[in-house]
């Protein structure tokens, strides 16, 4: 009974000790260097928890980490054992304990375990000393207790096994006796303890065995040959024994560790010393330490390494120049301290991609593993992830990250990731160093595809040939492969358009669309007059599971062509004039003009229109005939037929016209229009135009505010005329008589400037009058009105200062010629409707006037 409840509490404590090893995730395992090939080191699948069968199912494997691990996991069995030579100092050197980190994976779920190997010494290695043969020269007087240091041996073993013990092969004059350098190190000093003879024994030979501790020991001898040599008997002293310096491991070549000075109570040559480095431990320590046999100056010939050695033991020996040379020694131990010149390290274990845009968040994308060989703070790694998004690290254990998922994937906004892990460690200033990723993100159906605009406008010209393309749409799904494939098509009932003649056609009648390209082509040829605008859909679809699909509105504009000459309307209430047959003549137009028209008054309008649009329909008038400066002009773009100049007899009864109807279009199309105009007296014009009515072709009254007034007055304007030029005339003659016969003496004064008053303005021009002398008479005849106000010259003041200080400041508008003119000539003036016209010389008053 008692012996079944023993077993069952072991049986619980070795199930908490396993648990508790597989909870804290490391296993340990120790095995000795020089291990055969296939020794086993551990179970490690039962030992992790695995069930047989298991770790060949779920691929239980090692990864390395960046060197040899020397062990490997049997698929069938799961069991940890020895694939290649185990040397631990090959592996850590002097370090110990000499542990392996190992990774250990497995799948189904992926799942890492760290397996903690340490390599346990043997006394495989025995002490080594620098050279199998060591010369000494002892002064014959040295004095009994007489040291002199020995090189002590080296074991590449740790612990017990490196320990040394030292012997010495019987002699009567030399003893061993052993020192501690520091903590670590047995120094080996020859003591001498009787005097020597030269003459006795010059040279004595002994054997230095070291010993190690292990079991069994392991030796190694160095022979020492002593020679004797002859008086002199003060060696060298150093002023300290012990030299400790500290040098950062990143000092450069040539820079000076310490200066040892050591003394001579000799004189002359016997004085005089030169310095050498020894007993260096380890003996990597030559390769980096020199010594100025002169100065004594210590100093790096190389580069110092705390990684690999943080501590160097060398003795400095100072030899005389005696006969025979005394030597002096002190101990230098240089301690070696850590910089921050080892930039963090970081592996990529396991890498799962593609990642699927759809994955759940805190999907593990990769596994990590992060070191670092320095030491302290510069030793310890922070690690992070750039981008920031979509990634983000999780740390497992010390030194290993999961790359997780932190964000939803939009494979259509970012296809792949160039994913860069960061690791940063604590020195000063800190060292980095990254591992990139390049992490694709594959495909689902998740867009639609989209037009780049809702609504398209497309702009087609008329009679186009069928077949022409008219525009290309396309539609972007950012979604790749069949996903991304896109179909194009019209619409079913998507749109269509109303013709001109009446009724509603689809649109699939006018265009098509093609599947694949997008490009729309027109079915048949279009035509502006039946058709100016076209709206429809087109439909676009992709080919992934399930289908998705856009719309966009096409809106298609049919551009005018200049297809349509311009057309001559019919007279307004009529058709096309009658000629003196009484035929209808086909663009032939008749108006009427009375004689002594003035210019500008419209005769006749043309009348056109064209079938296009825009400036292809916009018409402008050309007179064609007859060319040159003739009696009648054409409205550029009213096509109103007016006077040039007034109408002469000479001009004939009848003048041709032939008027250019021209579009805007290119090419421009035209019409021809013949319009005939009969020259009559005004009333006859006045008759034919109240005749013909607004039934006439292009015809207008000639005088619009009443043609018969004007002309049963111009017969009396012409004498009225006449009369006022004689009235002026002999108003003038009776104030020249009456200032020659007032102003006798001061004559010469009507040759003088004069002052003028602007009494009209408008367009055409401004006049002068006198404000002393003004006559008006008013003519009224029917509805005109005309005012006729009739000027007499205007007499200038006399010079003088008078004359100065009454003369107005406006600028003078008639020079002094054109005042004295003002004697021999006068104007009548016709004022009509806010117009000043120049209307008539007088010449008939004006030779009267002179004849007196």
């Amino acid at each position: 009974m008692e012996l079944g409840v023993y077993r069952g509490a072991l049986v619980r404590l070795l199930l908490l000790q396993a648990s508790w090893a597989l909870v804290g995730g490391q296993v340990r395992y120790s095995v000795p260097e020089e291990a055969k090939a296939g020794t086993v080191v551990g179970r490690l699948a039962q030992d992790l928890g695995l069930e047989a069968g298991e770790p060949e199912a779920r691929r239980l494997r090692l990864v390395a980490q960046g060197r040899r691990a020397s062990v490997e996991v049997s698929g069938a069995s799961g069991a940890l054992v020895v694939s290649s030579r185990l040397d631990r100092e090959e592996l850590c050197g002097k370090s110990a304990p000499c542990a392996l980190r190992l990774e250990v994976l497995v799948e189904r779920p992926l799942r890492v375990f760290h397996v903690e190997l340490e390599v346990t010494d043997i006394n495989d290695n025995a002490p080594v000393f620098p050279a199998a043969r060591k010369n000494l020269s002892i002064a014959e007087s040295s004095l009994p207790g007489s040291r002199f240091p020995l090189e002590g041996a080296s074991d590449a073993d740790v612990g017990a096994n490196a320990q040394l013990s030292y012997g010495l092969s019987p002699s009567e004059h030399f003893a061993l006796d052993l020192q501690k350098s520091n903590e670590r190190n047995i120094v080996p000093d020859l003591v001498l303890r009787k005097p020597l003879d030269r003459e006795t024994m010059p040279i004595h030979r002994l054997v230095l065995t070291a010993t190690d501790g292990g079991r069994p020991p392991l030796t190694g001898t160095v022979e020492l040959v002593i020679s004797v040599l002859d008086a002199n008997d003060n060696a060298p002293e150093f002023n300290q024994s012990v030299y400790k310096v500290r040098l950062l491991e990143n000092a450069e070549e040539g820079t000076l560790v310490a200066r040892v000075n050591a003394t001579d109570a000799d004189e002359g040559i016997n004085s005089e010393m030169t310095y050498s480095a020894t007993n260096f431990f380890p003996l990597s320590g030559k390769d980096v330490i020199t010594v100025n046999p002169k100065t004594g100056e210590i100093r790096l010939t190389g580069a110092l390494d705390f990684e690999d050695v943080n501590v160097f033991d060398f003795r400095i020996e100072a030899r005389d120049k005696g006969t025979p040379p005394l030597s002096g020694h002190c101990s230098v131990e240089l301690e070696v301290l850590d910089v921050n010149d080892n930039a963090p390290e970081v592996w990529v274990t396991s890498l799962s991609v593609p990642v699927p845009e759809d994955a759940a968040v805190g999907t593990v994308v990769a596994l990590l593993s992060v070191s670092d060989r320095d030491s302290g703070a510069n030793g310890r790694v922070r690690c992070s992830v750039w981008p920031a998004a979509p990634f983000g690290l999780v740390s497992t254990f010390a030194g290993s990250y999961s790359l997780v998922l932190r964000e939803a994937l939009d494979r259509e906004r970012v296809s792949e990731y160039e994913v860069e892990v960061r690791a940063e460690d604590g020195g000063a200033p800190p060292l980095r160093a990254s591992r990139g990723l390049r992490v694709p993100v594959s495909d689902v159906n998740d867009n639609a595809p989209a037009f780049a605009q809702a609504v398209y406008t497309v702009l087609a010209r008329e009679n186009n040939a069928a077949g022409a393309e008219l525009a290309r749409l396309w539609a972007r799904d950012p979604d790749e492969a069949g996903n991304g494939r896109v179909s194009y098509s019209v619409s079913e009932g998507g749109g269509g358009a109303s013709v001109s003649g009446g009724g509603w056609r689809p649109a699939s009648s006018y265009v098509s669309v093609d599947a694949e390209s997008g490009r729309l082509w027109a079915l048949q040829p279009l035509d502006y007059e039946e058709l100016q605008v076209l709206q429809f859909e087109v439909r676009a679809v992709d080919a992934g599971e399930p289908a998705l699909c856009g719309n966009a509105t096409v809106q298609l504009f049919v551009l005018d062509e200049n297809d349509n000459a311009p057309a001559l309307l019919p007279p307004v209430g009529g058709g096309p004039g009658v000629g003196a047959s009484g035929s209808a003549v086909p663009g032939a137009l008749w108006a009427w003009a009375s004689w002594g028209a003035p210019a500008g008054q419209v005769v006749a309008k043309i009348r056109a229109v064209d079938a296009d649009s825009g400036y292809n329909a916009w018409l402008r008038y050309e007179l064609w005939e007859p060319r040159g400066k003739g009696p009648f002009r054409v409205g550029l773009y009213s096509g109103e037929v007016s006077t040039a100049r007034a109408l002469e007899e000479a001009d004939g009864p009848r003048q041709r016209l032939v008027i250019v109807v021209r579009d805007h279009g290119e090419p421009a199309r035209s019409a021809t229009a013949t319009l005939s105009v009969s020259l009559v007296e005004g009333a006859e014009a006045a008759l034919a135009a109240a005749g013909s009515g607004s039934s006439g072709v292009g015809l207008r009254p000639a005088a619009e505010d009443g043609a018969s007034a004007a002309a049963s007055t111009t017969t009396t304007n012409v004498w009225l005329v006449v009369a006022i030029c004689a009235v002026s005339s002999l108003f003038l003659l009776a104030v020249v008589l009456y200032g020659a016969a007032r102003w006798a003496p001061r004559a010469a004064v009507l040759s003088g400037p004069g002052p003028a008053t602007l009494v009209c303005a408008s367009e055409v021009g401004s006049w002068s009058y006198s404000q002393r002398q003004s006559r008006s008479l008013c003519v009224a005849d029917g509805a005109g009105k005309s005012d006729l106000m009739v000027f007499s010259p205007n007499f200038p003041p006399p010079p003088g200062p008078a004359a100065k200080e009454t003369q107005p400041d406006a600028p003078t508008l008639l020079q002094t010629k054109e005042i004295n003119a003002y004697f021999h000539q006068s104007y009548a003036i016709i004022v009509s409707r806010n117009t000043c016209v120049t209307f008539q010389r007088c010449n008939r008053a004006s030779r009267w006037f002179s004849s007196i």
